[in-house]
């Protein structure tokens, strides 16, 4: 799909934002993440159009993803030259990849909080002795 055949999103893309969202992600990087994963690009107005974020909120989703490496940005200047160039996104890793790499940081966080627990209930146990 490309940047002139934007997504339509489903209820099958709203279950996708907020199974991530379940993962940890914010909702406005969900969204973006939903509405590039079919797509070879796409512009932030047509993000904007397909997902309802507003330009700002589709900017700041943009950061952290792109700090991840999962989505690169362009920017095409207009035609005319004048105002601000267009940008256009796309997802940098298949989307398969970024589930595995939330699902290992979904295991990692939980590994983490379950030797917490562990250990509280060894520290409870030895106060009561």
């Amino acid at each position: 799909m490309t940047d002139d055949s934007p997504v339509n999103l489903t209820e099958k893309e709203y279950s996708i934002i907020d199974m991530l969202q379940s993962l940890g992600l914010p909702r406005t990087e969900a969204t973006a993440i939903v509405c590039l994963k079919d797509c070879s690009e796409l512009r932030s107005l047509n993000i904007e159009l397909v997902s309802g974020l507003r330009q700002p909120e589709v900017s700041v989703a943009m950061r952290p993803l792109r700090d991840r490496g999962w989505v690169d940005e362009r920017s095409e200047k207009k035609n005319k030259g004048k105002g601000r160039p267009v940008k256009y996104y796309q997802l940098t890793l298949p989307f398969p990849q970024i589930v595995k790499i939330l699902e290992e940081e979904f295991l990692k966080d939980n590994k983490e909080k379950m030797i917490a627990v562990k250990r509280l209930r060894e520290l409870e146990t030895i106060s009561q002795n």
